[in-house]
């Protein structure tokens, strides 16, 4: 463990001494592989921050959303633009910013790069712990209030545990979302200017440019190995340990890793955990359960009265509505300049085009589910099989298509249709993972004791689905539909729109529509194609998936 640190600590020294460096335009990327470790490690400290940036903002933005539902009718459709509104739309202003930012240094191509790795991460995090949080049982709840849990200990003790396996998944998932975007979020060509770090990401999409296929198989490679690597070290250990925030009376199968095993007894984990985290904890616990009043004493003034107070919060509350809603009319304007500037032919092409995506985002969200369903099912029941086939369904999630797509395309292009073939099933590779992790979730989190039941009654075959397993999986199968439709408008982008060998291949569609706009710098016409793919999306999420989210809340919860 002591050497780990060591190797960790000085990983993220050498990568600060990247970020410090010049910024240089057009840099060549080496596809030697004797620096694919050193890219390797780059991309992953990358993706560690964004995830732990991700993590965070999804615990606290689900619990406000939770918290209140004045809040969650807010929140919520913020969260379903969020995960809509594709990379390219906003990578121009991003990486432009942050480049002015810090002139001249790489960190600021570094922060652009984890914000663009963070928004293909976080949206995921968030709808499934704000489920979880939703399907709290009754009586849990009901027995925190009677404890008079403050909310620092609610968190820790019930609405953390309760979200923990649901969130573990989707951890794994926003990973692979991430290794999914890596070439996106590592290189960038805005007009001119053509900015790349290095990475694992940039190694590939260099690769694939050049026509370089054995380079592009031994990034595949390194890229494999990383994420078994992650899996055995990071994501197994924490199944197992996950294991005990099930809700169950009666003990299972629990999963197995040997490196939980192995670091259980450590005395460096065992020091960190008496030493720091606990009194870490307590203090965090003091500082929420605290008044002021009691720490600061006289330097305190009496309490308002309540009408006052009310007052003061109207102003407050006033004066923040007013400022939103003022920034709302400014942007709604700025925006209505821009794409007043399209032709009637540009916004025919703008309804072409979605109609085209729509379609073939239905099609693979079908064949998404028709498969996921109940091979995730099988995953989350067995013990064995979860062991066996988790790691693989990680490496299948977290290569990036991106970087083999390119190869099959050169076969597809051959046949009658080919590339409207092709973009359904990168669609496919880009969506399905987030429907199969949330259903393996909700196979796991079954009770064992319902099981049981169900076998004690001997309920078998179609009987079984539909009186157990499908009613236990429907809250974890809508995130994962939520989720996976936004990911495959994203997928539209790099779909419809290939590059590979200096060659550019596009069929009709938003995504092509995208990432044509914004490789030529035609701004208005992005700004169309954004806002159409939004507004799909919130209102598939609007008409069909929120209703069903508030039938899982309402209906299917462990109570």
């Amino acid at each position: 463990m002591l050497g780990l640190l060591v190797a960790v600590g000085f990983g993220v020294m050498r990568a600060a001494i990247e970020w410090r460096s010049p910024l240089v335009q057009g840099a060549r990327i080496d596809l030697s592989p004797w620096r694919l470790p050193y890219y390797a490690g780059l991309s992953t400290l990358r993706m560690a921050i964004a995830y732990l940036i991700s993590l965070v903002f999804s615990l606290v933005y689900a619990r406000i959303a939770a918290g209140s539902r004045a809040a969650e009718r807010l929140m919520l459709p913020v969260l379903d633009i969020l995960q809509s509104v594709p990379i390219l739309s906003f990578m121009p202003g991003v990486v432009l910013g942050l480049t002015a930012l810090f002139p001249g240094r790489t960190i600021g191509l570094e922060l652009a790069a984890v914000i663009l790795i963070f928004t293909s991460q976080a949206w995921n995090l968030a709808f499934s712990f704000h489920q979880s949080l939703l399907t709290i049982p009754r009586e849990l709840s009901e027995a925190a209030s009677i404890y008079r849990l403050g909310l620092w200990r609610r968190f820790t003790r019930l609405e953390l545990p309760s979200g923990v396996i649901a969130l573990l998944q989707n951890s794994m998932m926003s990973w692979a979302g991430g290794w999914f975007f890596l070439m996106a979020s590592e290189q960038f060509t805005l007009g001119d200017k053509n900015l790349r770090l290095a990475g694992l990401g940039s190694y590939l999409a260099a690769a694939a440019e050049r026509g370089d296929f054995s380079a592009l198989a031994l990034g595949l490679a390194a890229l494999i190995v990383v994420i078994v690597l992650l899996d055995q070290l990071v994501w197994r250990p924490l199944v197992a340990w996950s294991d005990r925030f099930k809700f169950e009376q009666s003990g299972g199968d629990a999963p197995k890793s040997l490196v939980y095993d192995a670091v259980h007894g450590s005395a460096l984990i065992e020091f960190c955990s008496t030493r720091i985290l606990l009194p870490l904890g307590r203090g965090v616990e003091t500082a929420f359960s605290s008044t002021p009043a009691a720490a600061l004493g006289a330097f305190i003034p009496a309490k308002p009265s309540p009408a006052v107070r009310r007052g003061a919060w109207s102003v407050v509350v006033a004066v923040a509505a007013m400022t939103v809603f003022a920034l709302i009319i400014w942007g709604a304007a700025a925006a209505f300049r821009v794409i007043i500037q399209l032709s009637a032919g540009n916004w025919r092409l703008v309804g072409v085009s979605a109609g085209a995506t729509l379609l073939r985002t239905t099609i693979a969200l079908v064949f998404a589910a028709a498969w996921t369903i109940p091979v995730g099912v099988a995953i989350g029941l067995s013990t064995r099989w979860s062991q066996r086939l988790q790691p693989i369904v990680q490496i299948a999630a977290s290569i990036p298509a991106t970087a083999v797509f390119p190869v099959l395309l050169l076969a597809l292009l051959t046949v009658p249709g080919g590339l409207n073939i092709a973009a359904v099933g990168l669609m496919l590779l880009g969506t399905q993972w987030y429907i199969l992790f949330n259903v393996i979730a909700g196979a796991m989190a079954i009770p064992s004791d319902l099981k049981e039941a169900a076998e004690v009654y001997r309920i078998a075959g179609w009987q079984r689905w539909k009186t157990l397993i499908l009613p236990a999986i429907f809250p974890y199968l809508v995130t994962g539909m939520i989720t996976a439709t936004g990911g495959a408008w994203n997928a539209s982008i790099v779909s419809e729109y290939v590059t590979f060998a200096g060659k550019k291949e596009s069929t009709t569609g938003l995504g092509a529509l995208i990432a044509q706009a914004a490789d030529k710098g035609n701004f208005p016409l992005l700004l169309a194609g954004t806002l159409t793919m939004a507004a799909i999306v919130i209102a598939a999420n609007r008409l069909v998936w929120r209703r069903l989210y508030g039938l899982a809340e309402s209906r299917y919860r462990l109570d």
